[in-house]
């Protein structure tokens, strides 16, 4: 089991920082917003990543640098863009936590100016392609999933499957924990103020990656 424990501590080691990827799942926990099928892709998705490390699909990345260049470039025009809407939210406001007395809090929405106005949702095929492209535009994905991972599965020889699983059983309990427990931080959030400052920080989270992903190739 050993292998499982260190696949289970690395993949916890890798996956628990702040990113664009935990900041969007933060943000639709919070919302309370097609929480389940943002966990699942991104919960998949390292899975499926994790699993081509250890398959080998380290070795092909790191014979093509290219596609490495190709990805930062890709990601950081993604998180400029999605950088540039959370600030536009920021300065704009109009986004609360209202109060349902039937259920609870729910999901946020724009404000009408009504106190009893309906929550608007987001519909799910924009959240699904933003959880994919956070996901798999992330060069840093590749970088530490698939190379990282990769490399140390191997270093376990025919164990390299047990310390896979251990890793992929940390990715699913992380989104997990982050996207249904960001719900409990709802009742910081319940004023247009505190949504605007939360926007403004992914803003800069945003931006501050895009720009930190394509300094190295700037810089070559």
């Amino acid at each position: 089991m050993l292998p499982v424990f260190s696949g289970l501590g690395l993949g916890l080691s890798l996956i628990v920082a702040i990113g664009a990827q935990n900041v969007f799942v933060l943000r639709q926990g919070i919302r309370r917003e097609h929480v389940l099928p943002v966990v699942i892709i991104c919960a998949v998705s390292d899975a499926l990543l994790i699993a081509a490390g250890v398959a080998g699909l380290g070795f092909v990345i790191s014979a093509a640098p290219w596609l490495i260049v190709v990805a930062r470039w890709a990601g950081a025009l993604f998180l400029l863009v999605y950088g540039i809407l959370a600030a536009r939210r920021a300065w704009r406001g109009g986004e609360q936590l209202r109060v349902d007395p039937a259920d609870g809090e729910r999901a946020t929405g724009r404000s009408s100016g009504a106190a009893t106005a309906t929550a608007t949702r987001t519909a799910l095929a924009p959240v699904v392609a933003t959880a994919l492209a956070l996901t798999w535009l992330n060069p840093h994905v590749y970088l530490d999933t698939v190379l990282m991972l990769g490399s140390i599965a191997a270093t376990h020889g025919e164990d390299r499957w047990l310390f896979a699983a251990g890793a992929i059983m940390a990715s699913i309990l992380w989104f997990t924990a982050l996207g249904f427990g960001a719900r409990y931080l709802g009742r910081w959030l319940r004023t247009e103020r505190s949504w605007r400052i939360l926007d403004a920080l992914i803003a800069i989270v945003m931006i501050t990656l895009a720009v930190s992903l394509v300094l190295p190739v700037l810089g070559a």
